[in-house]
């Protein structure tokens, strides 16, 4: 049976999926609620400075984007850190920890840019007896026209600044959450790194407007005829955070650094993908707000299932496995050869990889043969951009089969079964020039 303890940079959950720091886990109620779910940790909701708590809109605060069944997709989020006092937060936070203290409590911070700040909210928030801090350098809306949130993530310059405070004023371990509202995430990555994080976790949300009201022209959500943009999040953004996790773990300077992943994360396959991109923990927060708290159960009998199949013991054993099979495009094999095949047996003769391929594609695909509705793939044409794989409604109807010998019927030539990639590909000027 799979174990699914995990120990993050110290931090000791019984399973790695926490909470994300956001609505859910902004009170005492809604933490103990989801301990007893059987979530292995939470991110308590960004706590901000001592004094007025911070003041949210008291209208719509959600957007959406949903798939042709209304299932939820992407999710926008106008809400800012927590209204709550912060002295009712730290009391709650040091009961809950008392009461649980085998779940990790990782505590969300967001104050201004100002070292005094900084060291004036640290003891308060290591006295709860907490596990850790997270950075919150990635809130995209409210705070950020603040100077905080991505207005600190943004510069790298301020990240390591940060940091290198918290660090210094604290003895708790140190997760900066980043922003995906960069163009580069390796930058931000290596500032956390040279400011002393003994982790980092992303992504935050992206800012968004997901929809607009035609009938009154505003966007969604919209509060006395405006709208903003907000944060988004769910199983939209999961490409992206792939992404950026991947990045941030094949890159030289921060190879081997801690990761807890964060977007789109609903199913245990989904946080196996993401432990494969190297990260040891997953952070959970749209797909709770979608199916409530037990969703962790199916999240974790997902995962332990999958690891059995695989002979998986621990997370350990498969962490990190799919970061040297990233690559850049440069490096891929170009003498790599697939060919479409429709599965005759399986097709409903829907047409849809015809229409797909036809009108937008490589005209690959005959819809007639024998004076009957046929679908089959023409070799000749085929270049093996797998549309008709991704349109297909029958799985596994449609697959990609590699061509290892003879000769390719599209360009002529023969299969060649070394790998050979861009950089010495004949049609690679700068090749052919170094080849010279």
């Amino acid at each position: 049976m799979a174990d699914l303890r995990s120990n993050f940079i110290g931090i000791k959950s019984p399973n790695p999926f926490w909470l994300a720091s956001a609505p859910p886990t902004d009170k005492e109620y809604n933490v103990v609620r989801a301990f007893k779910a059987g979530w292995g940790g939470v991110v308590w909701k960004t706590l901000g400075e001592e004094g007025p708590p911070v003041v949210n809109v008291n209208g719509p605060r959600y957007g959406a984007v949903h798939g042709a069944d209304r299932r939820l997709l992407g999710f926008n989020n106008i809400e800012l850190i927590t209204d709550r006092p912060l002295e009712v937060n730290l009391q709650e936070i040091k009961k809950v920890k008392r009461e649980w203290p085998d779940r990790a409590m990782v505590v969300s911070i967001m104050v201004p840019c100002t070292e005094d700040s900084w060291k004036a909210i640290l003891p308060k928030v290591e006295d709860t007896g907490c596990d850790g801090i997270e950075l919150n350098f990635g809130c995209p809306h409210g705070m950020s026209e603040r100077g905080m949130g991505s207005a600190v993530g943004q510069v790298p310059e301020y990240i390591e600044m940060v940091t290198r405070w918290c660090k210094q004023y604290s003895r708790m371990p140190v997760i900066v959450k980043l922003t995906p509202n960069v163009t580069d995430i390796r930058y931000p990555a290596r500032a956390a790194k040279r400011g002393g994080a003994d982790a980092v976790s992303l992504i935050n949300t992206i800012n968004s407007i997901t929809s607009v009201d035609l009938d009154n022209f505003a966007p969604e959500p919209t509060i006395d005829g405006k709208g903003s943009h907000g944060g988004y999040c769910g199983p939209a953004v999961k490409p992206i955070a792939l992404n950026m996790v991947a990045e941030i773990a094949r890159d030289p300077e921060t190879r081997g650094l801690p990761i807890s992943a964060i977007g789109g994360v609903t199913t245990g396959r989904d946080a196996a993908e993401f432990m494969s991109m190297s990260a040891g923990t997953v952070q959970v927060c749209t797909a709770a707000m979608t199916y409530g708290f037990r969703i962790v159960e199916e999240m974790k009998t997902g995962l332990a299932r999958w690891m059995d199949e695989k002979g998986y013991q621990t997370i350990e054993d498969f962490r990190g496995r799919a970061v040297p099979n990233v690559t850049d495009w440069q490096y891929l094999n170009l003498n790599y050869i697939t060919k479409a095949h429709i599965d005759q047996d399986l097709c409903i003769k829907c047409g849809r990889c015809y229409i797909a391929c036809e009108d937008t594609s490589h005209q690959a695909i005959m819809k007639e043969k024998d004076g009957k509705r046929h679908f089959e793939v023409i070799d000749a044409e085929c270049v093996a951009c797998n549309l008709c794989v991704e349109v297909c409604p029958v799985q596994d109807c449609i697959t990609m089969v590699r061509q290892t010998e003879g000769v390719d019927p599209r360009t002529g030539r023969k299969i060649d079964p070394n790998y050979a990639n861009w950089t010495t590909h004949p049609n690679n000027p700068a090749a052919l020039k170094a080849a010279e």
